[in-house]
This record gives structure tokens, sequence and C-alpha cells, in this order.
């Protein structure tokens, strides 16, 4: 995975993260879970906010 597959790394973070609410999430702890899901190669340096808010936003629509 990388940081342009938004709803791949939603989807991983839905199972990894089960009791987490998205929508109160702070980026740098979702720039942490995503750069330790399983499968995750991306550069840490590219996670800049736009990514880690299409990221925020797939997942609380994976979890509606």
């Amino acid at each position: 995975m990388q940081w342009t597959d938004v709803l791949d790394v939603a989807i991983a973070l839905t199972e990894t993260q089960p009791d987490v609410d998205p929508r109160y999430v702070n980026f740098v702890d979702l720039r942490n879970w995503v750069l330790n899901l399983e499968g995750f190669e991306g550069d840490p340096n590219k996670a800049g906010e736009r990514v880690l808010e299409a990221i925020q936003a797939a997942w609380i629509e994976e979890m509606d």
C-alpha cells in the first residue's frame, strides 16, 4: 500500500483500530497508524495534510 491507496488504507485502519472513532483522530496518530500497517510501503515524508484528510474521510465512510 501507498499513500495514494486511500480506500485500502481506510479499510485496513477499520480492521486494525476497531475501537477508534476516526472523526476524532489527530493527524499525528493517524500518520503513525498508517505507517505501521502491515504491507504499507509509503514514504513517511509524503504524509501531507491533504492525504491524511482523504484517509480520514474514507475511514469515516467505512465506519458508517
